[in-house]
């Protein structure tokens, strides 16, 4: 530990907040989460897993771990779960054969298209709860410090693989009167209309 300037009541007090404002705001994201994607038979680590994998296309089972911050024991069998139903398959790479890859398949990928277009198909108290921020700053909370405190005990390949994620829906989606449109399946109607 790093030269102590604080008193042990100030870090006492300082993680006893951490730790309730996490379990109850988990809670919250638990509850969203679990909802939004009941509708596909899928459970929060199925989710994060193919999410994981989407975004990384072809992951290790180490790395599913790493940034899905679960046990490898638990990211492998999850993953074994989600090769059955079709939505990942397993490969070694020619010049990797000591580690397993994981990748979405083209069903997966449905899936995970068909969630994020239905995202507004549940309740998000998360999202209702930070209405009220967005509406007197125009913006939702960055929580930028607490991400400091992430990349501090996750590393920085941690945030890059975190910001990664989030930039490929930004550009994998568009918005249309309201609804999110996967760009896979706008770029049909696209071709029709320059065709004309």
């Amino acid at each position: 530990m790093s030269e102590q300037k604080f008193s042990q009541k100030e870090a006492m007090i300082y993680s006893q907040r951490v730790a309730q404002m996490s379990k109850a705001l988990w809670k919250a994201v638990e509850k969203d989460w679990q909802q939004w994607i009941k509708p596909y038979d899928l459970n929060i680590n199925e989710h994060h897993i193919l999410w994981i994998a989407y975004h990384l296309q072809g992951a290790t089972i180490s790395d599913v771990a790493k940034f899905g911050v679960m046990h490898v024991s638990t990211a492998f069998n999850f993953s074994k779960k989600l090769e059955e139903r079709g939505y990942l398959e397993f490969f070694k790479k020619e010049d990797d054969r000591r580690n397993t890859y994981i990748a979405v398949t083209e069903e997966g990928e449905v899936v995970l298209q068909e969630m994020n277009e239905n995202y507004y198909d549940s309740n998000h108290g998360i999202l209702e709860g930070s209405l009220p921020i967005k509406s007197i700053y125009g913006k939702f909370p960055e929580f930028l410090e607490v991400m400091s405190v992430i990349r501090n005990i996750y590393g920085e390949d941690f945030m890059e693989i975190f910001e990664q994620g989030f930039k490929r829906i930004d550009s994998a989606f568009d918005e249309t009167d309201g609804e999110l449109i996967s760009v896979t399946k706008r770029e049909p109607e696209l071709q029709a209309v320059d065709e004309k």
